[in-house]
């Protein structure tokens, strides 16, 4: 099934406004994600994400490595934000979610930006990392749909997300991409500082999948709608892969586009933590794979 237009064209600007005072209340005493700092982002305060009002933004071009339905042919149209709700000890992009490395911008020039990668031809606007700016992010797509803004909207996640804001975005995403990271309470405490990672991550995706599905791709292999779930496979079994693609099969949907990924090597902090100090082996990875044919899920996965 084709979608033609993205599901933000078919809001009223009433309807959007609304959207935004509610999200913009809630930064106010921020309970933006699941942290619930509670601190007030309007005046500058900062939580555990680091961020107050102002948007951090590390860059804006077309990206040609994500998935397949992703980046397609002309590529995704990726904007990477600053700062981040986890703490993974192994995050690859560690400079930028970690130490926060990006500049400063309006919302204006967010708007900007994402016109500007539309005429870049992008199939998407592909917003990585941005939990912690959501109400700047959707005050940033009022005036880009002003502009014209056509393409759909793919939210890049890590997964650690509140229901509370996500219900705020319905229709307005069109392609949900979150990391399911952990499977197991224990790994989501000492690799993520996130003690309930999984069980915030379950609840998130379901919403999400209620908003949009599984993914729809359209006849050229672009996607268009829908949900694709990404899980990184750690050594020595420690992301729990086991749990996370039960969950799936069983939860969400024996059909979902699922992005099993090798890459795992030992950026930022992870050779501190021995079991995390190397990469994964062919007989792990085989094994993740063996996993998702036992559950049903061989027309869901795609190996990446």
């Amino acid at each position: 099934m084709e979608v033609s237009y993205p599901g933000y064209l078919k809001f009223q600007r009433r309807e959007l406004n609304k959207r935004i005072e509610k999200l913009y209340e809630i930064l106010k005493e921020c309970r933006i994600c699941p942290r619930e700092c509670r601190v007030n982002r309007l005046k500058g305060e900062k939580g555990f994400c680091g961020c107050g009002e102002e948007l951090i933004v590390s860059s804006f071009h077309p990206h040609f490595g994500e998935e397949p339905p992703i980046s397609g042919y002309r590529g995704s149209g990726t904007i990477f934000f600053a700062h981040c709700n986890l703490r993974c000890v192994f995050c690859q992009n560690y400079p930028i979610s970690h130490l926060g490395n990006g500049n400063k911008i309006s919302v204006e020039e967010l708007a900007e930006g994402m016109i500007n990668l539309q005429k870049m031809g992008c199939h998407n606007i592909n917003l990585v990392t941005p939990t912690h700016f959501i109400p700047q992010i959707v005050l940033a797509l009022s005036k880009a749909i002003e502009k014209g803004l056509s393409i759909p909207l793919v939210y890049n996640c890590g997964g650690y997300e509140a229901v509370e804001t996500l219900k705020l975005l319905k229709g307005l995403v069109d392609i949900y991409m979150p990391d399911i990271k952990y499977g197991g309470e224990e790994e989501g405490k000492k690799y993520s500082s996130a003690p309930d990672y999984f069980e915030i991550a379950k609840k998130a995706v379901k919403e999400m999948f209620t908003q949009v599905g599984n993914l729809q791709i359209d006849k050229e292999g672009i996607a268009r709608k829908g949900l694709l779930i990404r899980h990184l496979i750690l050594p020595h079994k420690l992301a729990k892969t086991r749990n996370v693609l039960k969950f799936i099969a069983e939860e969400i949907s024996p059909y979902t586009y699922i992005s099993l990924m090798s890459q795992y090597f030992p950026a930022y902090r992870a050779r501190e933590f021995k079991e995390l100090s190397r990469r994964i082996t062919r007989e792990e990875y085989e094994e993740a794979l063996e996993i998702t044919r036992e559950l049903g899920l061989e027309e869901g996965w795609r190996q990446e």
